[in-house]
């Protein structure tokens, strides 16, 4: 199977939200929910793939050949490439019933593994969610980052338990998912969180924490000062509120100011390995990718994933020979222009 035959094979399973499209730029989904879209029009999502487009890579082959060396470590793991697999929950609501959400972690999250990477998994309103995207960290000896809905505190502390007992490396709250409507109005009320509440749940994590969806430098040091080890820059696709900024506009802005701190980690429209490139370039330290691999895993299961990685994998390591940076530490801001 190639990356070709994958997309031909998610067509026919994926659903009626999502089309697989050749290229997942957010405009065939954009207003579904549910589904992969907004629950607006979904220009942030159709502006987080553009602006990405907008950035050129500067070419420079005046290099001495050298191995390249793609890995990343990140909190005492170390990883073949630096990009990970988005959290997505409720994929039978959003895609289709060719996957639960425990078989669809199941598949995901072993593949990233066995492939040197590491997946993000999702969080929904049904228990059974969180409980198989943990069970399936814990097959892979805890080599999976778990993402909790920004939920009150009880549900929280609940939820902890299960990545604790799937020992879990880190942990991560996607607190932009707080414009999703299944969050509002909720009792006890669940979404935004002050600095306190932040910095209790990151207490109470106790391993690596990682805030996700920030999009300012107001919100990176507020993530910073609640004890997070990492963010994620993120606007949760696109999904939560229009007329957002993109992630590539708002990174490098972010990156200077807290990361020397903390790690940075985006996402939002990053579809290749050349993404990767300009991102790491702009001041990340990696990436996820979320809607592909959710088509990866509808079109080819455990070999559809193996396939998309490789192809960012090769992306990635073509871009970096060309520009002259032959380990992520080489990867500098002059080899991309705006």
């Amino acid at each position: 199977m190639n990356y070709k035959e994958l997309l031909e094979n998610a067509r026919t399973c994926i659903g009626s939200y999502c089309k697989a499209c050749n290229i997942c730029n957010g405009v065939a989904c954009k207003n579904s929910i549910p589904g992969p879209g907004a629950k607006g029009v979904g220009d942030t999502a159709i502006r987080n793939y553009q602006k990405w487009q907008e950035i050129r890579v500067n070419m420079d082959t005046l290099c001495a050949n050298r191995t390249v060396d793609t890995k990343l470590e990140l909190f005492g793991q170390t990883f073949e490439y630096p990009f990970f697999a988005g959290p997505v929950g409720a994929v039978n609501m959003h895609y289709s019933d060719k996957f639960s959400d425990k078989t669809y972690n199941d598949t995901l999250v072993s593949a990233c593994m066995e492939n040197g990477i590491a997946a993000f998994t999702g969080d929904g309103t049904d228990p059974q969610v969180m409980e198989g995207a943990t069970a399936a960290i814990a097959k892979v000896n805890g080599r999976g980052i778990p993402t909790i809905k920004p939920w009150n505190i009880d549900i929280i502390k609940t939820k902890m338990d299960l990545v604790h007992q799937a020992g879990a490396f880190a942990v991560a709250m996607d607190v932009d998912a707080a414009g999703l409507p299944f969050l509002k109005n909720m009792t006890p009320p669940a979404g935004g969180k002050s600095v306190d509440e932040l910095r209790k749940i990151s207490e109470i994590a106790d391993i690596p924490f990682i805030v996700k969806g920030i999009m300012n430098i107001k919100g990176a040091l507020k993530a910073k000062e609640a004890g997070a080890k990492a963010i994620v820059v993120s606007n949760h696709g696109g999904r939560v509120l229009d007329q957002c900024p993109s992630t590539a506009e708002v990174l490098p802005e972010i990156a200077a100011t807290v990361g020397r701190d903390m790690k940075i980690l985006v996402d939002g429209g990053i579809r290749s390995g050349t993404d990767i490139f300009k991102a790491l370039a702009l001041g990340a330290d990696g990436v996820l990718i979320c809607r592909p691999f959710v088509t990866a895993v509808y079109g080819g299961e455990k070999e559809g994933v193996k396939i998309y990685i490789e192809k960012l994998a090769g992306e990635l390591r073509d871009a970096m020979i060309m520009c002259g940076a032959f380990s992520l530490s080489e990867i500098t801001k002059d080899m991309v222009r705006k």
